[in-house]
């Protein structure tokens, strides 16, 4: 529960750096909107094609009695819209982030700039890190599509695929939301995507603890785009915490705080002790 917390934390601070630098906001929110419109219309075709689709991939229940073939083809076509805004949510990040390279990639130094006065650089050219990016987004969501099919099938199992498969489908979702996340940072420290998920799976709880909560506000469009900025922000501090480049301990209090109350604290008992 505490590295749950603490990931949640990294979450809440990188809100709160965003809506404190008011420019990094704005720049942060264009890329967000231009996908979300992309988004939009995808899933508006899923939404009227379902059940067509359904239909053609279920000729077998056509001679079903009623309600039962009825029944079938209902409750397949939720299961593809939820599998459809499932790929949506997780795949959301990574276009995003590929469309806003730039824009992010600038807000997540600038982040650094403010908290550790230093920035780390890959020393690669811009063409270079496209390439990177996009060559380890398609991964992750290949990654992301088998857990889909399987989290799709499983669905089908009765009590289970309606309470534990959700369960489940948030915290990938919300697992592979912050590694693409984390990626801005993490990469520009040289990390490539193995090192990355190794990473990742050390802090898992404190990884799930950032990513489920906002895997669960990206289910709803505009919230996404809202948060993006501050969810690139967070996901920075969370890998300068990952790495221990974070002046904060895992339940968010700064160390050199601690520190110094942990000194004044042993000086009273001197003092008490003297007296």
């Amino acid at each position: 529960m505490r590295d749950l917390g603490a990931g949640l934390g990294f979450l809440i601070r990188g809100q709160r750096w965003v809506f404190g630098h008011g420019k990094w906001f704005g720049i942060g929110l264009l890329p967000g909107l231009v996908t979300l419109v992309l988004y939009a219309g995808a899933l508006v075709g899923l939404g009227y094609g379902a059940d067509d689709l359904v239909t053609w991939a279920t000729p077998f229940a056509d001679d079903w009695s009623s309600p039962w073939s009825g029944l079938l083809r209902t409750a397949l076509t939720v299961l593809v819209f939820v599998l459809g805004l499932f790929l949506a949510v997780v795949t959301f990040t990574a276009v995003t982030l590929l469309v806003g390279q730039p824009f992010y990639e600038s807000l997540s130094e600038e982040v650094e700039r403010t908290e550790g006065g230093t920035v780390p650089e890959s020393g690669l050219p811009l063409w270079r890190e496209l390439w990177i990016s996009a060559r380890d987004s398609v991964r992750v969501l290949l990654r992301v599509g088998l857990y889909a099919v399987l989290l799709f099938a499983l669905g089908f199992v009765p009590v289970a695929g309606q309470t534990v498969v959700p369960v489940i489908g948030f915290c990938v979702t919300g697992y592979f939301l912050a590694e693409e996340l984390t990626a801005v940072a993490l990469q520009r420290r040289g990390m490539a995507l193995k090192e990355r998920l190794a990473l990742l799976r050390g802090h898992r709880m404190r990884t799930l603890g950032f990513g489920v909560p906002l895997g669960l506000a990206f289910m709803l469009p505009f919230v996404a785009v809202f948060l993006m900025p501050g969810a690139v922000a967070g996901a920075t501090l969370l890998a300068r915490g990952l790495v221990g480049e974070d002046g904060r301990d895992e339940d968010g209090r700064d160390e050199d705080d601690e520190e110094t109350a942990g000194r004044a604290a042993a000086g009273k008992g001197r003092t008490a002790a003297e007296g």
